[in-house]
Parts: structure tokens; C-alpha cells; sequence
């Protein structure tokens, strides 16, 4: 079986971040979000305000006694929603094998994705500067074999950080890993292991899964395959894609209409690749656009084009020209995409009475 490559990336303090890139006053005071009034608790915090102890799910009364100068803002779900949306978009556009576990975090399956030589250590810090230049907020990424490890590497070098897990380095990293780093491990479990002599992995292999699973039940099967890095869960996918689309931001902008034209061959080929390794027998509904202009105001643009199989520049060409209409405004990121025919949807009668 190949070895399979999982990528877990975690958006850093995510409510807080989208605060602090919002209102540049914030950065540089201890925030929380979340908290105020009378029984409110902290969402998150960025990392001024952990300093001082606060943490998530603190009552705020306690948060501000803790940090006297603490920040605290009211949640905003709308608008993290939407962040969220942007971030995962991005994620897609590597694979389709990506499984969201919050608005902030999501584990991705780039197994068989051969862009940036194939390797998910390139991939990890490709998508981290996609975020940090496209979405103005930093996310960590863990690369490991697994879920179990990914999800540990990922929090590794937190914030703005990469770690990666090599399956050759697997055995010497859980050997010395604390068990209060395992999934579903919390004080009283760990309270519980360290009465057995185990502080690590390592302990915690000595012990052989018979006497963890008459100890902890069903639980002590897990950790003993925790323990040796083990996890054969998939990356669970129940998002059905509906789009495919390339798209690519310029260190410089493009400064006319006629640059624009001149990338549209890359990116029409790069949208084929894609479409030949993860979409090959999906029905083509609609074209469509997408730009972004130096002032980061940004317009699509998409049409019905039916029977088309590996779309090309001339079906693309119609839709920059109705969109470009000051062919001398900067542009900064375009894209090109398709969207997906859902032959698969239920047709429903709509009846007139119950």
C-alpha cells in the first residue's frame, strides 16, 4: 500500500487573527474575543494575552483580572464564516481530499498530488503563503503519514509554523512523546497512566495493548496504537465538488488587460492538469473568472458553456472582455475555473396540495 502523505492545517488564534488583520489598533495589545459582559467566556486570544495566562473558555471576569490591559472584542461568526470559506478554497484547489474539522482546521489527503514534485513538505508551505498573501491571517501545518501525527505537528511550531513528521522518523519521535500529547488523553487519563509508571509512547508501548485494554477498555486499544504512530483513518470527504479552479496572485501586478492575456495560456494549463487527475468524466455546466485588481476589489464573471471537455484559451477570451472593462487597471491575481454539471441531484414533482 502507498504511503500515504496528510497534511493538518490550523489556523493560528483564527478569531483573534481576523480581528488583529481587520483593525491594524489591535495587533499589538493583548486581545480576546469573546468574554465581556458579566458571564461571557474568551473564544480565543492571540498570543499577547496568553502571556499573562489567559486562554479559551476562561470566564472573562478571570481573563481580565489575569491581563488588566486585555482588549476584548465581540464575536463576529458572519465574518469568520467567510474567512473560513476563503481559507478552505484555497485547500481545495490542491485536492479534493480535504476533511474540515472546525471553521479553523482541516486535514488534507495530497497522496497522489505530483504538483511541487509531489512533495507535501512544498505543498504545506505553498498553502501557508496562499493564506498568509491571499487571506492576510497565518496558519500551521503539521505533515506526517497519518491524521494522528499531522494533527501533533501541526501545534508543533505554533504560531506560523511547519513540522514535518518523515514515516522513517515516526518510531524515534512517539518514543519521547508525552501521552498528555494523545488524542482523548486529559487529566484524569493521564493521572491515570502516570499511577502506571507512563510519562511517554515509549512507556506506553512497554505495557502491550491486553493490560490497556483491561485497564481503559475500547480507549486502551487506541492508545496502544497511538503509542506506535498508528492510524489508519481516511481523510473523510463529505463535501461533493461542484467547482475547479486555478488561480494565481503576481508578486507584481499585471498592469493592462494585454498582461492579463498573455498568462491565460499557464493558467488554461494548469486548469486541464487538474481537471485530467481529479475531474476527468465530470459534465462542464459553466466557464467563469475571477480578478482581483490592485485595490483588492474583486469581480467573476461565469457563463453556460455546455460540451466542453478541456476548456481553451478562445473559450475563456469572451469572458476576460466582458469583465476587463478599463484595460489599463492593475490586476493582482487572476483565475479561471469551471463549474460542474450535478447529474447526480434528485429531480423532485412539486405537488400543488399535501
Amino acid at each position: 500500500m502507498p504511503q500515504r502523505k496528510i497534511i493538518h492545517v490550523d489556523c493560528d488564534f483564527f478569531y483573534a487573527a481576523v480581528e488583529m488583520r481587520d483593525d491594524p489598533s489591535l495587533r499589538e495589545v493583548p486581545l480576546a474575543v469573546g468574554g465581556e459582559g458579566g458571564r461571557g467566556v474568551v473564544t480565543t486570544c492571540n498570543y499577547r494575552a496568553r502571556a499573562f495566562g489567559v486562554r479559551s473558555a476562561m470566564p472573562g471576569g478571570e481573563a481580565r483580572r489575569l491581563c488588566p490591559g486585555l482588549v476584548m472584542v465581540p464575536t463576529d461568526m458572519s465574518r469568520y464564516r467567510a474567512v473560513s470559506q476563503q481559507v478552505m478554497a484555497i485547500l481545495r484547489e490542491m485536492t479534493d481530499l480535504v476533511e474540515p474539522l472546525s471553521l479553523d482546521e482541516a486535514f488534507l489527503d495530497v497522496s497522489d498530488i505530483t504538483e511541487h514534485k509531489g512533495s507535501a513538505t512544498l505543498m504545506a508551505q505553498y498553502l501557508r503563503e496562499r493564506v498568509r498573501e491571499e487571506v492576510g491571517i497565518t496558519i500551521s501545518a503539521g505533515v506526517a503519514p497519518n491524521k494522528f501525527l499531522a494533527k501533533i505537528a501541526s501545534d508543533w511550531k505554533k504560531p506560523d509554523g511547519l513540522f514535518v513528521i518523515r514515516p522513517q522518523d515516526v518510531d524515534g519521535f512517539v518514543a519521547d512523546l508525552p501521552v498528555e500529547k494523545l488524542f482523548g488523553v486529559g487529566q484524569v487519563t493521564a493521572a491515570k497512566l502516570h499511577a502506571l509508571g507512563v510519562t511517554t509512547c515509549g512507556d506506553l508501548q512497554a505495557i502491550g495493548a491486553d493490560v490497556l485494554m483491561d485497564r481503559f477498555g475500547k480507549q486502551g486499544y487506541r492508545l496502544h496504537e497511538m503509542a506506535f504512530g498508528r492510524d489508519e483513518r481516511p481523510v473523510v470527504v463529505s463535501r461533493i465538488a461542484k467547482s475547479l479552479s486555478v488561480e494565481r496572485t503576481f508578486s507584481q501586478d499585471l498592469p493592462d488587460k494585454a498582461a492579463c492575456e498573455s498568462v491565460m495560456a499557464s493558467l488554461v494549463a494548469d486548469l486541464n492538469l487538474r481537471l485530467n487527475r481529479k475531474a476527468r468524466h465530470k459534465p462542464i455546466h459553466k466557464l467563469f473568472i475571477k480578478i482581483r485588481y490592485s485595490d483588492f476589489s474583486t469581480h467573476t464573471l461565469e457563463r453556460v458553456r455546455e460540451q466542453v471537455r478541456e476548456p481553451q484559451i478562445e473559450d475563456f477570451g469572451p469572458l476576460l472582455d466582458e469583465l476587463v472593462t478599463d484595460s489599463k487597471r492593475p490586476v493582482r491575481l487572476l483565475g479561471l475555473g469551471v463549474r460542474f454539471r450535478n447529474d447526480d441531484s434528485p429531480v423532485t414533482q412539486l405537488r400543488l396540495f399535501d
